[in-house]
């Protein structure tokens, strides 16, 4: 279990890594403060799911270890193409957090079972955002004025 949560503690480290890098394409884009904001406030927050983890690990009396990571996707051809990278992204992250459960489960582990049960629940959140933009930026398609509107609410969808 330990080896298998450490494995995740490497995921939740390259979404943070994934969108730092969205954060800095955006913030170099004409308009997009919002989305900007928003990039980064991801990233604080996968790493915040990085030392939960890494914490849990370490106090159920094993050795969370901090993994090296590959370099992210650094640009992107359009914000479109950026929030679809997102989606996929938490998508693969749901994935393997319901594999955790699985192995919690099958090894009668219920304390970590337990444990996992905010990130079962983060991850609805986080994909549900991630579809609600994508939604929102196929909606609006190429009108700059729908995407002058997207960035100026991001943050508020967030809040939903």
């Amino acid at each position: 279990m330990q080896h298998a949560l450490n494995r995740q503690v490497l995921m939740e480290a390259q979404s943070s890594q994934a969108y730092l890098a969205m954060g800095s394409w955006s913030e170099i884009q004409p308009g997009l403060k919002g989305v900007t904001q928003f990039f980064f406030k991801h990233s604080d927050e996968e790493r915040m799911h990085m030392l939960k983890l890494l914490h849990y690990i370490n106090e159920r009396g094993g050795f969370g270890v901090i993994p090296p990571l590959e370099q992210p996707i650094l640009t992107f051809v359009s914000l479109k193409k950026a929030f679809e990278e997102l989606l996929k992204h938490e998508l693969k992250v749901s994935e393997s957090i319901n594999d955790l459960v699985d192995m919690a489960l099958k090894e009668k582990d219920y304390a970590t079972l337990n444990f996992l049960q905010w990130y079962v629940n983060e991850q609805m959140e986080e994909e549900r955002l991630a579809r609600e933009c994508n939604d929102k930026l196929e909606m609006i398609g190429d009108d700059k004025s729908g995407l002058y509107l997207f960035d100026r609410d991001i943050l508020t969808l967030d809040a939903t």
